[in-house]
């Protein structure tokens, strides 16, 4: 049996159920301790070819965005329209679930007055009626050469603080170059950067925007923004989950 067959073998059938058997503690202590954390083999490779495949279909998109035309790097992506593909609002909830403990003490240690409901539906519905109907979930492509800017994904009033991207390319053999790049903007501190080393379906989760630092004198915010470095040679995809609409 290939390696591939053994992960496909050892996944659950289901997203949910896929999703549930990750190390949450783990994951929950890595994002409070850097801003982010892995969950290792998130998708399997089909799946990653399956999505990755759908750039060329313009039908299942709502937008296509040339990076180098707005200053945002080199490359490109595009916003997926409503119905989003099963992989994915699938996704969205089952992860949402088990992000939302995270999001809501995050916002209280910082002293921020946003609470979530406990369902993704419920929370979209709060996006929608503010007029953010537009869905966020997102293919990117890059080339030699292309790169992302570090930004953040905010798209309206109403912001989930955690997001989620999956590489959906192998490393060292369809690009290489085309690192995770997350930095940390702390007061009166130098800015911290975190590279997170990805394979072929794997998923890192991070903040969107800031996230509570505990000092010797308390809880603090800072500030984070997230890109991709340059791609040297190849290709690379990479899916977006976000869990906010925009307007």
């Amino acid at each position: 049996m290939t390696a591939t067959a053994k992960t496909i073998a050892r996944l659950p059938t289901t997203i949910p159920a896929r999703v549930d058997t990750f190390g949450w503690d783990q994951i929950t202590a890595d994002l409070d301790a850097q801003g982010c954390a892995v969950l290792p083999e998130l998708l399997t490779p089909e799946e990653c070819d399956d999505i990755a495949a759908r750039y060329s279909d313009d039908s299942q998109f709502r937008s296509r965005i040339v990076m180098g035309r707005h200053g945002f790097g080199r490359g490109e992506y595009k916003y997926f329209s409503y119905p989003l593909p099963d992989l994915i609002a699938e996704l969205r909830p089952a992860l949402y679930a088990r992000l939302i403990a995270t999001a809501n003490r995050w916002n209280r240690t910082m002293g921020i007055d946003i609470s979530y409901p406990a369902s993704h539906a419920a929370f979209l519905k709060r996006c929608h009626d503010a007029g953010q109907t537009r869905p966020t979930p997102l293919l990117l492509q890059y080339g030699e050469g292309d790169y992302n800017c570090l930004h953040q994904d905010l798209y309206g009033e109403h912001v989930f603080p955690i997001q989620v991207a999956i590489l959906l390319s192998q490393p060292g053999r369809d690009f290489t170059g085309g690192e995770f790049v997350l930095t940390e903007q702390r007061p009166r501190m130098q800015s911290r950067p975190e590279v997170v080393p990805l394979t072929k379906g794997d998923a890192v989760a991070f903040a969107v925007h800031h996230r509570p630092v505990q000092g010797t004198r308390g809880a603090y915010r800072v500030n984070l923004r997230h890109g991709v470095s340059r791609i040297r040679c190849g290709h690379r995809h990479t899916v977006g989950v976000i869990f906010h609409d925009a307007k």
